[in-house]
């Protein structure tokens, strides 16, 4: 099996997941996948938890985050990482774009 190394970002799809939420699965194998989201303000993701760790790095906007029992006000620069089955979700306050990256990949998306 050969194994894809280039993604190319003009190639990728943005997807519509929800009013007002997209997505662009980026470079991805096996055990590693990035994916970047974009929300328009006032977009909820609601809470939930899957066997992925992810990592979140706010490239624009402001969001709401709940991580476990913790919530945080986020804006670009700001990173937040989610342990495996870990409850979270977010809210968005300002329209912005999130990259996350999983581990293992998100099946469900590609």
């Amino acid at each position: 099996m050969s194994i894809q190394n280039y993604f190319p970002g003009d190639k990728g799809t943005l997807e519509t997941v929800d009013q007002g939420l997209s997505r662009k699965v980026g470079a991805y194998n096996d055990n590693l996948m990035v994916v970047e989201v974009h929300f328009e303000t006032g977009t909820v993701a609601p809470r939930h938890h899957h066997r992925h760790e992810q990592i979140t790095y706010v490239m624009s906007g402001k969001f709401e985050f709940t991580v476990g029992d913790e919530t945080y006000i986020v804006g670009a620069g700001d990173s937040l990482y989610k342990q495996a089955n870990i409850e979270h979700g977010a809210t968005c306050l300002e329209a912005g774009t999130l990259l996350d990256v999983f581990t293992p990949h998100r099946e469900d998306f590609v």
